[in-house]
């Protein structure tokens, strides 16, 4: 019933700088997530996909719309959920960590459930999903 947390770590032969620039290109997800579609609904403050840009993301008939809150460059890229799935209080902070010639890449995201009883569920689904987009990060980093 509480808050639920995922943490996913992988690791890429690329450097953190590599990674980075693939996290905050938001046009290019779907070519390595499962994500089908990116739009970015508005700008960030200083850049388009910059700290306050919306971005909006299609998987099948689930939009989800994410707010970039922060970014260190070839450190952390970190967004929270506006909508999309019955969640309160989502936010998901993907860490770089340089590892010897590569990367070590952390994405870890907390939430609660709307509906009692069913964080669990939601933590399984999406432990998945984010075990795919960051396991295709790694390797779409490692071919850049």
């Amino acid at each position: 019933m509480g808050r639920q947390q995922i943490d996913v770590r992988t690791r890429t032969a690329a450097g953190p700088a590599t990674v980075y620039a693939l996290l905050v290109d938001g046009a290019g997800w779907p070519s390595w997530s499962p994500l089908d579609t990116f739009t970015l609904e508005s700008p960030g403050a200083d850049e388009p996909e910059g700290v306050g840009a919306i971005r909006v993301f299609r998987t099948g008939r689930v939009t989800s719309r994410e707010r970039v809150v922060e970014r260190v460059p070839g450190r952390r890229f970190s967004y929270e959920l506006l909508s999309g799935l019955p969640l309160r209080d989502y936010r998901a902070d993907v860490d770089l960590t340089p590892d010897g010639t590569g990367t070590t890449i952390r994405w870890h995201s907390s939430f609660t459930a709307r509906v009692p009883g069913t964080g669990w569920l939601y933590r399984r689904a999406l432990d998945r999903f984010i075990r795919r987009c960051a396991e295709g990060l790694a390797s779409r980093a490692a071919q850049s």
